[in-house]
């Protein structure tokens, strides 16, 4: 099982709405995606989402990365030492996690389809299917109310809101709005994307609990880099700190577990560089007693299959934000997770259980 050839693809999908955030307003899906094909002419599919405010990734850079350092390295190698090869991958050069991510994606979808396996059942296989949240957008109070109401109406019972972009008042009185909307019947996770401080955190975060506005956990508080911030802040509430910015790599997550700076970590694919350091994470982070959420940037359905068919895979892994592919205008991918509202199911098929990728060939 010879890697024969990697091909790169730029796409563009409108979304149907603004993502906003603290860090950045999206209107279009904007990433890469990956083909490899082996001597047996069997193929295996990608995608890496260029998030510069995050990852420090764009569409230039993961194609050059893929292209000129990752593929000439990656060319003859033999699948069936897919150790040798995952480790070549991230042996290739520094940082560049979502041109990992996306080259392992594909690997992994290969080497499931030639074991004759679901992904999610070559990797653990713990569950078939999750639900997933929903995001609501930074916007003005009525407006995320609004949008939270419509989200429930839906069907999603657990919403993730984005706070954190101004005054941190203005994001209380978000949260009244939408709590006020959707009533006690739906879980609320809040993602501050690190647009608080660690003083104005903990006051704030004291006031919700005192005003009984019931958050399940609070994401990334504080800014990445500051983990004795984000220690204080998980040490001084009660409601649940989770690590998102702060942890790229396995050695980032073992800081965090080793300081207890975070009450729960939440994996992206396009972070970590793929599934292959994913699972140590999530390993690590098990043995410590921490569970885990598995997210994704602004995907299409194929890189979210990929986390998702992960996420399935491990007991510890006990939260799930994949929404992104209800975001956009247009799929553009058959095959993969299906969604039937919050449910999403693994596929049945080998690997990632991609049949046809129009994006591809530029159709919608």
């Amino acid at each position: 099982m010879i890697i024969q050839a990697i091909e790169v693809k730029r796409i563009s999908v409108p979304l149907k709405k603004p993502f906003k955030t603290a860090l950045r307003t999206v209107h279009n899906l904007e990433s890469i995606l990956v083909k490899i094909t082996c001597d047996n002419g069997m193929v295996g599919w990608g995608e890496a989402a260029a998030t510069v405010v995050i990852t420090g990734d764009s569409i230039e850079s993961i194609e050059s990365a893929i292209l000129n350092t990752m593929k000439p390295q990656l060319i003859g190698l033999n699948l069936v030492s897919y150790e040798q090869v995952f480790h070549t991958l991230h042996q290739s050069m520094v940082g560049n996690s979502s041109a990992k991510a996306a080259v392992d994606i594909a690997l992994y979808d290969l080497i499931s389809q030639r074991a004759g396996m679901p992904l999610y059942q070559f990797l653990g296989g713990y569950r078939q299917q999750l639900e997933t949240d929903y995001t609501v957008s930074v916007n003005s109070p009525k407006e995320m109310g609004e949008d939270a109401a419509a989200y429930l109406k839906d069907g999603f019972n657990v919403l993730k809101i984005k706070v954190g972009k101004d005054n941190i008042e203005d994001d209380i009185l978000r949260i009244q709005e939408i709590r006020k909307a959707v009533g006690n019947q739906v879980k609320i996770r809040l993602d501050a994307n690190q647009g608080w401080n660690v003083k104005e955190a903990v006051r704030s975060i004291r006031k919700m609990e005192d005003m009984g506005l019931d958050i399940e956990l609070i994401e990334q508080p504080v800014k990445a880099h500051d983990l004795e911030g984000l220690k204080v802040v998980t040490d001084s509430v009660d409601t649940p700190i989770m690590a998102d910015e702060s942890v790229f790599s396995p050695a980032q997550a073992l800081q965090v577990l080793r300081d207890r700076a975070a009450d729960l970590i939440n994996i992206k694919l396009m972070k970590a560089g793929g599934i292959f350091k994913a699972q140590l994470i999530n390993q690590m982070a098990e043995e410590h007693g921490i569970p885990c959420m598995v997210g994704s940037m602004i995907e299409s359905r194929l890189a979210v299959s990929a986390a998702a068919h992960f996420a399935a895979s491990k007991k510890n892994i006990t939260r799930f934000d994949f929404d992104a592919p209800l975001m956009l205008l247009h799929d553009g991918i058959d095959g993969g997770v299906t969604y039937e509202g919050r449910v999403m199911t693994m596929p049945d098929a080998p690997g990632l259980g991609i049949r046809s990728v129009s994006l591809w060939e530029g159709r919608e």
